[in-house]
């Protein structure tokens, strides 16, 4: 097992690998930039490294900062957290030249997800169903209508190169097509350094499922079950569940077959992500992502896997620590993502931590650096906790959450706590009636005042 974990992350997600690493008795490392030298991770860690100013690019994307951290600390290996750098498959190449272990997938396998075109080519090889769309990225406006015609409107134009949303659009017909093109590929470029952009056809109202996936490299693989993300605003996602309300135990198995098939027959290694729409009951590939999930919490609550744990020993060369059969999804699990933004229009909302009180019991985990007097900076992402609660049903899930939401205090800040409760007080939600498109049909609805 490694000795020193450089974490090349920030955030709760910095924290949670902290956590997992000195549970093995390995000592860490944060790098971090000078708007977060007081982060609780920052705070907690064995040594620190500033590696650069607030903005990212200068900081936490400075590759060669992060190398040199690792080296002059004597860091055996880096865990890319879940952003910047994670799906980077030259970050993760680099660490490996250098002499350091990626705790992660093999940079291929980066490389081949990370480009939404061959992914979906590579999905159909391995025999997973996908989405009908353009099998290569469209050039201009006559190519993408003679692939929207093949598709049929309506049609998403998607970036290649990435996902969360950046660069898709929606194009009912031609006319629509033609003029959010240019804008899709400014968009691609923008986020990811890439105006290639594919079409896919449009699903009205589909469920986004997906199913985590550990694999050691050499073919074994298992899955953890998969969780229900469907709540989403902007194409980002706002409350994951598992396992979906939307399956049964034929539709479950199906999916999860279909995705241990296909990592065993690629040889994938550590944790990935296959995400699935769901609709007619069908399920459709869209993208995999090549690392750790901000919500794989519900998965570890239902299974009692540690997910980061299971990367940290499959990077060091370990075989997995369960086999299929050792799994057994138990009862429910819900995260809602608490933002710093207002929740009625979501402007961010940074600043100072003047109260704050973690919700507590049985079944109800909190993954959060916040504390008192912390300073959230305006810099990041706006999520700065994630509430997490099992039980043995959907409905004691519930029930649980309701309680431990209306626990939580966060003062000094705006937050998404008050929209939460919204969600959860609401008969559609609770009967897991909910698709992709449920979230903003909810926010478009006049709020009622949460007693």
């Amino acid at each position: 097992m490694f000795k020193k974990v450089l974490i090349a992350g920030r955030g709760e997600i910095a924290l949670r690998i902290h956590r997992a690493c000195r549970d093995l008795g390995i000592r860490t490392v944060a790098v971090h930039s000078t708007a977060d030298a007081q982060a609780m991770h920052v705070r907690l860690a064995d040594e620190t490294v500033c590696i650069g100013p607030p903005p990212a690019r200068d900081s936490y994307l400075n590759v060669a900062a992060i190398l040199s951290a690792a080296a002059i600390t004597g860091a055996d290996a880096i865990h890319p957290g879940i952003g910047f750098l994670a799906e980077n498959a030259d970050f993760a190449a680099a660490v490996e030249e250098h002499g350091f272990a990626f705790i992660g997938p093999a940079p291929e396998h980066i490389r081949l997800m990370g480009d939404k075109v061959r992914a979906k080519k590579e999905a159909a090889r391995l025999g997973i169903p996908v989405v009908p769309g353009s099998p290569e990225a469209v050039r201009d406006a006559a190519d993408a209508r003679r692939a929207a015609c093949e598709i049929g409107f309506p049609v998403l134009l998607k970036a290649s190169a990435g996902g969360g949303g950046r660069g898709m659009k929606l194009a009912h017909d031609a006319t629509e097509l033609e003029q959010l093109l240019p804008l899709a590929q400014a968009e691609a470029r923008a986020a990811f350094g890439d105006d290639s952009v594919y079409l896919e056809r449009f699903l009205a109202g589909p469920r986004h499922v997906e199913v985590q996936v550990l694999g050691d490299g050499t073919g074994e693989v298992i899955h953890l079950g998969e969780r229900d993300c469907s709540l989403q605003r902007a194409h980002q996602k706002l409350l994951e569940e598992a396992p979906s309300p939307a399956l049964d135990a034929a539709s479950r198995a199906r999916v999860t077959g279909i995705a241990v098939s296909a990592m065993r027959e690629l040889g994938y290694r550590s944790a990935g992500t296959l995400e699935f729409l769901y609709q007619d009951d069908a399920f459709y590939f869209i993208e995999m992502n090549t690392r750790l999930q901000v919500e794989h919490p519900v998965s570890e609550l239902i299974t009692g896997v540690d997910i980061v744990r299971e990367q940290l020993e499959i990077a060091a060369g370990g075989a997995l620590a369960h086999r299929q059969s050792d799994i057994r999804l138990d009862g429910h699990a819900i995260e809602c993502r608490i933002n710093a933004e207002h929740p009625e229009d979501f402007r961010p909302s940074p600043g100072r931590i003047s109260d704050y009180h973690a919700p507590g019991g049985f079944g109800v985990r909190v993954d959060s650096g916040l504390y008192h007097g912390y300073q959230v900076p305006p810099f990041y992402d706006s999520l700065v906790a994630k509430l997490i609660v099992h039980g043995m049903t959907r409905e004691d899930c519930l029930m649980r959450l309701r309680r431990a939401l209306d626990e939580f205090a966060i003062g000094g800040i705006a937050t998404t706590i008050p929209l939460h409760q919204r969600i959860v007080d609401d008969s559609e939600f609770r009967r897991g009636a909910y698709d992709i498109n449920w979230l903003e049909r909810f926010l478009a609805r006049p709020a009622v005042a949460v007693p």
